[in-house]
């Protein structure tokens, strides 16, 4: 997915995109993702009349995580809104009106696969769960609680006071 900015803004027509990008390797590493569909990225780039280009559009795929409880697996639907600015710039280094909704380029074109990954990245939900009511996993024995409860001791003593037990 390449923008290239000369061409766009000679171009009557925004840039349209509909493509599928593989995230397989900005997920690579992380282990509570079991799988990841390629995104589909339907995003259209418009030039505007200071020499940026506007970008917008939809991220959407699948991915297979684990429950942050119990440690199923969960298919969660991803729907990313995704909006970047591009200003292409001779020494992006020393732009002195930094904005933070522009991102500064340097050279005649930009791929967009990073800026697609870096979203999906921060839409990642930060604890995935199975169900609202998952009750996750025993902490001493590891049993799955949804399936049943389990014969550990459960009582939460105060650690000011877990010194005590030991006299009675």
């Amino acid at each position: 997915m390449l923008i290239q900015f000369r061409k766009l803004t000679t171009s009557d027509q925004p840039l349209q995109f509909h493509q599928t990008v593989d995230v397989s390797q900005a997920l690579k590493g992380r282990k509570d993702i079991i799988a990841a569909e390629p995104l589909t990225a339907d995003l259209k780039a418009t030039p505007s009349v200071d020499g940026s280009v506007d970008v917008r559009g939809r991220l959407q795929g699948r991915l297979e995580m684990k429950c942050s409880r119990c440690l199923k697996p969960v298919t969660e639907h991803v729907d990313i809104p995704f909006h970047e600015v591009f200003q292409p710039v001779d020494h992006p280094d020393s732009v002195q009106d930094e904005d933070d909704d522009i991102t500064y380029v340097q050279g005649e074109s930009v791929d967009l696969t990073h800026y697609v990954e870096e979203a999906l990245l921060l839409y990642l939900p930060l604890a995935p769960v199975c169900s609202e009511d998952c009750l996750g996993l025993c902490p001493n024995c590891g049993r799955d609680l949804n399936e049943g409860s389990c014969d550990c001791d459960t009582e939460v003593i105060d650690p000011r006071l877990a010194g005590l037990k030991d006299f009675f």
